[in-house]
């Protein structure tokens, strides 16, 4: 489904969806009407993949709604997920002085709605506010640090260790205090975990128990997972 947003959509709930986003967070009113006039709207379903890597970057997706994951193939073929994004992010970042290509996969985890603009569009907001452009760039360069912590994670600590790190991070995104304890509805499957840290769904499964069981975390079905001991994670990493 593709539809062009007016002054705000059905997609957006009532709202102006560029409002969502933290780099157009500055915009006055005026100037986010004038963004979200350009703006077209894609639903994807769970599993839908929304582009590949090697496709011509031609365009920049914000998450309106759901959750989205970016992720390359190693090369004996294992998925590695390298970030997982929900509402207000964007991504299929776009090198506007040349032609480009995505260096990464992405898919919906989620039933979810994308908001689009294209290289052109985008770069004509760009130079009507240039402060947009540098956070994007900020917000790439802050991609970039987090993959290479994530890849010097996976080659030099263990599995315990790898596994809190993704805890202590899902927390930070997705946490919600609940009287004492931090609530976390999960984006990922266990499978998509295991993709994360780079070991097995089996794995994923035995090393949670083992949380559980040393009272750092507790388990609510497979979509839900209390942090019991921040400290305690912390420990691990």
């Amino acid at each position: 489904m593709n539809n062009n947003c007016g002054n705000c959509c059905n997609n957006c709930r009532g709202q102006l969806c560029a409002s969502k986003v933290p780099i157009f967070e500055n915009l006055n009113n005026e100037e986010l009407l004038e963004v979200v006039k350009t703006i077209n709207h894609k639903e994807y379903s769970k599993g839908d993949v929304i582009f590949t890597e090697g496709n011509v970057a031609n365009t920049l997706y914000f998450v309106n709604e759901g959750n989205i994951k970016l992720y390359k193939y190693t090369k004996d073929g294992k998925e590695q997920i390298l970030h997982v994004l929900t509402e207000g992010e964007f991504f299929g970042e776009l090198d506007l002085i040349k032609p480009s290509k995505y260096g990464f996969n992405s898919k919906a985890i989620v039933n979810s709605k994308i908001c689009t603009l294209t290289k052109d569009e985008m770069k004509d907001i760009i130079m009507r506010k240039p402060e947009i452009g540098i956070k994007v760039l900020e917000t790439m360069g802050e991609r970039v640090a987090k993959v290479e912590n994530l890849v010097q994670n996976l080659a030099t600590n263990d599995v315990d260790s790898r596994l809190a790190y993704l805890l202590i991070d899902l927390m930070e995104k997705y946490g919600e205090l609940i009287e004492k304890n931090i609530s976390i509805k999960l984006p990922l499957s266990r499978e998509d975990m295991a993709s994360f840290i780079g070991v097995t769904r089996e794995t994923i499964s035995r090393k949670l128990k083992k949380f559980e069981y040393e009272k750092l975390i507790k388990i609510i079905g497979t979509k839900n997972l209390i942090i019991l001991d921040e400290e305690g994670l912390k420990d691990y990493i």
